[in-house]
């Protein structure tokens, strides 16, 4: 308790919460990201709960990895070596996910863009997935996201407190935003290719890192912001063009 006091007296430590609060939530749009499009698939009725069930995983395998500070440390160090590159258990893990979070972004953009395969109804609603398949595939998602995400805080601050809260504060934003989020990307089907878009890029960027290329988070995340600038410009572009239509005809 007096650990805590202390902490809470110290302008430094407050400085650590509130970058490490920052950099959780930004890291936390991935996980969100992925989770929206999803339970997207899903019925209507379902969305909801599978995604505050996808969420509070994310909340429980973040807090279980805290307490789990000294070896989530040993994650980094190298297991076995091939062509001559050390790899840990955090690189495979990354590794791993990326090369799934690679296969289901391009599948489901495969099914964007084939009509063919695609299984959509008249009014475009994509066909639901199974909830148990749905949660399963959040699940092991959760667990790329929060390795990521623990290590990022075990590297910026050594105080136990600072990350808890910092892991709890970026946990909730995301469930506060998860259903906006879900629902502005299912009413704006070009915002779905671009999130999957997205998924593929973040894919991407994990396996590079598994595989010891270090590739900046602001780069990635700079694209990103661009990217999504760039499409609300067009979605203003389309409104406008439509009322103008609707003026027209009247």
């Amino acid at each position: 308790m007096d650990s805590i006091l202390a902490l809470m007296q110290d302008p430094a430590a407050w400085i650590a919460l509130v970058t490490l609060i920052v950099m959780e939530v930004v890291l936390g749009i991935d996980n969100l990201i992925f989770i929206s499009i999803l339970t997207n698939k899903l019925p209507v009725e379902q969305r909801e709960r599978a995604r505050r069930i996808g969420i509070g995983l994310a909340l429980v395998m973040r807090l279980a990895l805290l307490g789990t500070v000294a070896w989530i440390v040993k994650l980094t160090t190298p297991v076995f070596e091939l062509f001559g590159h050390g790899f840990s258990w955090k690189d495979v893990i990354l590794i791993a996910g990326g090369l799934f979070l690679v296969w289901k972004a391009t599948k489901e953009i495969h099914h964007n863009v084939d009509p063919v395969d695609h299984k959509e109804d008249m009014v475009g609603r994509t066909v639901a997935t199974n909830f148990g398949a749905a949660i399963g595939q959040i699940l092991l998602l959760d667990l790329v996201f929060s390795v990521d995400s623990i290590i990022t805080a075990v590297g910026m601050t050594p105080h136990l407190p600072i990350m808890v809260v910092a892991v709890v504060f970026a946990v909730a934003v995301m469930l506060l935003a998860a259903t906006p989020l879900a629902n502005f990307i299912e009413k704006n089907p070009t915002i779905v290719m671009l999130a999957l878009a997205f998924l593929l890029m973040i894919g991407t960027t994990l396996i590079a890192e598994g595989m010891g290329f270090h590739v900046p988070k602001g780069y990635i995340y700079a694209a990103m912001a661009f990217s999504a600038l760039v499409e609300l410009l067009n979605m203003f572009s389309r409104r406008a063009r439509q009322k103008d239509k609707g003026t027209t005809h009247h």
